[in-house]
């Protein structure tokens, strides 16, 4: 059973960005302002590329929302494009990039087909749509932030990092946390593998473009059981723990800690620097084809993650709690 869910569409360099989002109770209130500080956290981060100074991107909600509240109907988002423009083809493949894989399974001859709608570009819509969950869960005191833990081998000086990356056409990847406070207990479930929460999690993180690694909690490996398990103590007849190294879930579900969510992300394959690679129409050797691109998108990365985690968040909040409008859900709760 799924609560709450959204389909999005458009490509990097197309008019627009649209995601509808089924499911959201009616009486909520949702501030387009908040959604749009959300897009400029996307935005900002040490590395970037220019064409975050060129969107300056503003949602447009057209349809599901009254008077500045949810109505139970289907809520559209749009973010228009300005860099709208129909872009060169090409055929030199990038690795690392979606370009060879998709091309073959589409059966398409120009790469930016699958550039196209494979770019992070995507991921601002998404966020949208994270920032309309984080509203709901906020009426509930849920709360989130995120931080950097490391960039290539630094665990600080970063900029100095980027700086040395970008000096030499190369690109930086690197670790981050998200971490969501305040959450019920008993989110997901231990019955059935597909209700497993941090299993949901780990989808909706490592479906973000570039991460190739995602920890739920404190990395187990080459701790001794006695060292890695959260005990529990009571006081005054409230149960409590000492330390959180499961990351706020166990069994598939919330426990009441904080969660915990930590995720590496992969150096950027688009390079000043190029990699070798082949091109798909004359099936020579050459270097790979250079698209704009950031030296580092970690920061921008963690911000997606956090909206990601947050859709993840409200349809388990809404599988448990839910009705159909905001006094339901209060009343339930």
């Amino acid at each position: 059973m799924s609560n709450f869910r959204f389909l999005t569409a458009g490509e990097s360099h197309g008019k627009a960005l649209t995601a509808i989002i089924e499911g959201l109770p009616s009486g909520f209130e949702i501030s387009p302002d908040f959604i749009n500080e959300e897009l400029k956290r996307r935005q900002q981060g040490y590395g970037r590329s220019s064409r975050q100074q060129l969107e300056a991107d503003i949602v447009e909600i057209t349809a599901g929302i009254k008077n500045g509240k949810t109505t139970g109907a289907p809520v559209c988002l749009v973010i228009y494009n300005k860099d709208f423009s129909e872009k060169p083809a090409f055929t030199k493949y990038r690795p690392g990039h979606a370009d060879f894989a998709g091309s073959e399974k589409y059966n398409l001859d120009d790469l930016r087909d699958v550039l196209e709608r494979a770019s992070a570009r995507k991921t601002a819509i998404e966020v949208a749509v994270g920032a309309v969950a984080k509203q709901i869960l906020e009426k509930f005191d849920i709360c989130c932030s995120s931080k950097i833990l490391q960039i290539g081998n630094a665990t600080e000086n970063f900029e100095e990092e980027i700086d040395k990356a970008k000096e030499n056409g190369d690109s930086l990847g690197g670790k981050f946390e998200v971490v969501f406070k305040n959450l019920p207990i008993g989110l997901g479930s231990h019955v059935h593998w597909d209700r497993n929460l941090d299993g949901k999690i780990a989808q909706a993180v490592m479906s973000i473009g570039g991460i190739k690694v995602v920890e739920i909690g404190e990395n187990p490996l080459g701790k001794m059981g006695s060292e890695y398990h959260d005990e529990l103590f009571v006081e005054n007849g409230k149960i409590y723990r000492k330390t959180n190294n499961a990351g706020g879930i166990e069994g598939g579900m919330t426990n009441g800690e904080d969660l915990v969510v930590r995720a590496v992300m992969k150096p950027i394959p688009t390079m000043v620097k190029p990699l070798n690679t082949v091109d798909k129409a004359s099936f020579e050797q050459c270097e790979a084809h250079f698209e704009r691109s950031d030296t580092c998108a970690v920061e921008s990365c963690s911000v997606v993650a956090e909206n990601r985690i947050a859709c993840v968040l409200l349809d388990e909040f809404l599988n448990k709690f839910g009705g159909d409008s905001l006094k339901e859900i209060e009343d339930r709760l």
